[in-house]
């Protein structure tokens, strides 16, 4: 089944939440996160509208998301909230797709400092955005000095729709 990449929707919402309760938390915990931060009532740090999701949904299932935002955090233009892919399709290219969606929605809103938080435990993070041309601005913190280059990068994805 081909796997379809768009911006989120309000419907998709269940889906994200269930991802990252994978991870840590509770879908209740998720559930009221997620959409506070789409509603712009749960604000980062220094978080600016207007915020962002794109999805991987194959068939009527999400199986990764991406979010982010405007910020003036560290001096940045943007910042990735969250990414999650369902832990059975790691490593087949889905989050390296909603970054780069990410990133081109970052560009269209002339935001090209970009940052990430990636806790240092989190090998496989750092990997993944280092291999996407982020480089260390802090302990905890990645960024790319401007995100075009990974909008530039080949695009794996099956099928994206706008």
């Amino acid at each position: 089944m081909a796997i379809l990449y768009r911006k989120a929707e309000e419907s998709d919402f269940p889906g994200m939440v269930r991802l990252r309760a994978l991870k840590r938390g509770n879908k209740d915990y998720w559930s009221y996160r997620i959409t506070r931060y789409f509603d712009g009532e749960y604000n980062p740090q220094q978080a600016l509208r207007p915020r962002v999701g794109f999805v991987a949904v194959e068939g009527e299932v999400v199986i990764g998301f991406i979010t982010g935002h405007l910020t003036s955090r560290y001096s940045c233009d943007g910042e990735v909230q969250w990414i999650h892919v369902d832990p059975d399709r790691r490593r087949s290219g889905i989050a390296s797709e909603l970054l780069r969606m990410l990133a081109q929605w970052f560009v269209e809103q002339m935001a090209l400092k970009v940052c990430v938080d990636v806790d240092p435990s989190n090998t496989a993070g750092l990997a993944f955005y280092t291999r996407h041309g982020a480089v260390q601005l802090i302990p905890h913190w990645m960024y790319w000095s401007d995100v075009h280059t990974v909008t530039h990068e080949q695009s794996g994805a099956a099928k994206t729709a706008w």
